[in-house]
């Protein structure tokens, strides 16, 4: 098996791969013709956003609808950075929400969370370095 792609489902996916290039620098690899699914190139693994309306076409249950008033699910996305000053700030000024500051952590990298502009929580971090045991 392989993770193969992470899909949040939003209300304007158009207007979500907009923010995702300016706010990250990622770049759009298709939006359907409706706006209901669009993909960005992200590296090994896809992330995707896909409509509420779409979604209620695939699932017969209800979704909760992700929002910026409301506290974040529990989950992120990481997004490793080699400047995460200028990165987290770009974000910021893109019209993310900064959720918590850059801070260190006791294995030296330094972490910066923010929310993008449908409530989802991203982590820009610095890359790992190898720890000498």
């Amino acid at each position: 098996m392989k993770y193969g792609y992470t899909i949040l489902y939003v209300e304007n996916v158009k207007e979500t791969i907009n923010f995702y290039e300016k706010a990250f620098g990622f770049t759009s690899k298709f939006i359907t013709p409706e706006n209901d699914y669009g993909e960005l190139i992200s590296g090994e693994t896809t992330i995707a956003f896909a409509s509420y309306e779409l979604g209620k076409s695939n699932f017969k249950k209800e979704l909760i609808k992700a929002n910026t008033s409301n506290k974040p699910f529990g989950i992120e996305m990481v997004f490793v950075s080699e400047n995460i000053e200028a990165d987290l700030k770009k974000a910021i000024d893109m019209g993310a929400i900064e959720f918590e500051p850059i801070k260190e952590k006791p294995w030296g990298q330094r972490v910066g969370y923010v929310r993008d502009i449908n409530g989802f929580l991203i982590e820009i971090c610095s890359p790992m370095k190898a720890l000498v045991q």
